[in-house]
């Protein structure tokens, strides 16, 4: 779509020729979003593609993502065999239910910093305890869990004229082992729930991500493995509301919470396979 407001675009290469930021502003990275509905608001585009940013950073420190990197380059990444949760970058990447046009296009920053329930990309990123690198108008940097980022549809942890940078994923959280949970309305339709529960070890504690279904990610942690009226109780006591549109009701929403939190639940509690 054509954005008939815009009277300029900035294309800086290097942080330092980042323009001052100004009511009106809009960074650039992907513009799945940004061109598929009038921005009346919008005057001017701050692209971020001259960066140049490497897309992925994979050591033994953990993953490095570029807020620019496409969901396509982090599909394709080739992980080490020591990444057990690698399986769960393909996963929430094809609960985008998108064409490969998109895939091509759309960011996985872009992904967070647009907030919506249903971001796969969010749910990646607070499932693997990541966190958000962030540039401060100031010419300094601060840091945000990714769980925390995220504060409700459409809204994130970005002050005006702050740049989200990077994402980064701990290897010790790519060593778990992740259970994925998705499930819609329709065959092809927005995710209602996505849910992905981690466990880095048969006695080790239980991680449960709450996404889609919720205004903003809700993380529920277990020291050991809770049994089935645990985990019920604990859903029921710490998330307050669910999101409620056209892709689910909250009251359906809460109901295959409950239900795929136990299959995840369950799934964890098994003994992994040789």
């Amino acid at each position: 779509m054509d954005l008939n407001t815009v009277t300029g675009v900035e294309r800086p290469a290097v942080r330092a020729a980042l323009p001052e930021w100004r009511e009106g502003d809009a960074f650039l990275g992907g513009g799945t979003w940004l061109f598929s509905e009038p921005q009346p608001a919008v005057t001017r585009l701050i692209d971020l593609a001259a960066f140049g940013w490497q897309p992925l950073r994979a050591d033994a420190g953990g993953l490095e993502i570029a807020a620019t990197c496409t969901v396509a380059e982090l599909d394709a990444l080739a992980a080490p065999v020591e990444w057990t949760a690698a399986p769960l970058i393909g996963q929430c990447c094809r609960a985008f239910l998108a064409s490969f046009k998109v895939w091509n296009t759309a960011t996985v920053g872009g992904n967070l910093c647009l907030a919506l329930p249903a971001g796969p990309m969010i749910s990646l990123a607070a499932a693997l305890d990541g966190v958000c690198t962030i540039w401060t108008r100031d010419g300094g940097e601060r840091r945000v869990e990714a769980a925390a980022f995220v504060t409700g549809p459409q809204r994130n942890g970005l002050a005006a004229g702050e740049l989200l940078r990077r994402i980064d994923i701990p290897a010790a959280a790519l060593m778990r082992r992740t259970a994925f949970r998705q499930i819609s309305l329709t065959p092809v339709g927005r995710s209602a729930a996505l849910l992905i529960g981690t466990r880095a070890a048969k006695d080790a504690g239980f991680v449960l991500t709450v996404t889609a279904a919720t205004p903003h990610p809700v993380q529920l942690a277990f020291d050991t493995m809770p049994t089935p009226g645990e985990l019920r109780a604990r859903i029921e006591r710490d998330i307050a509301a669910y999101y409620d549109d056209i892709h689910g009701q909250p009251a359906w929403r809460r109901h295959v919470t409950l239900h795929l939190a136990e299959q995840i639940r369950h799934e964890l509690s098994a003994e992994p396979s040789s």
